[in-house]
């Protein structure tokens, strides 16, 4: 859902890789359907495992909850954000989730000065 909201909120002005340390074998149709609500077709994204490639070139490398399996480099900017876990959860529980990611993707977009318009 982050990896959506970025390429949505900065019109695909930005490099967006999405995956993790131990990827699900396909995206979570709830939240697939949730972002779809919103206008954002997610369902095309595949999850994949983040080489250490991903993490040399990233600027910045958002984690969620991942913990010792992710790649640490210095002089990366590293951020994790503590999020409820979608996984077996119903459309009304997801909804605020979606909601909590977009904020935290728009206050990064601020933080990083990207141009949105």
């Amino acid at each position: 859902m982050a990896a959506g909201w970025l390429r949505h909120l900065t019109k695909g002005s930005v490099d967006v890789y999405s995956g993790g340390s131990a990827p699900a074998s396909a995206l979570n149709p709830t939240a697939v359907e949730v972002m779809r609500e919103v206008g954002i077709n997610i369902a095309t994204s595949a999850p994949r495992a983040f080489t250490v490639s991903d993490v040399k070139v990233a600027d910045v490398v958002i984690t969620m909850g991942c913990g010792d399996t992710c790649p640490i480099f210095p002089g990366k900017r590293y951020e994790d954000w503590a999020l409820d876990d979608p996984a077996g959860l119903g459309v009304e529980a997801v909804r605020p989730i979606r909601d909590e990611i977009r904020k935290r993707v728009e206050s990064l977009i601020l933080d990083l000065g990207i141009e949105t318009k």
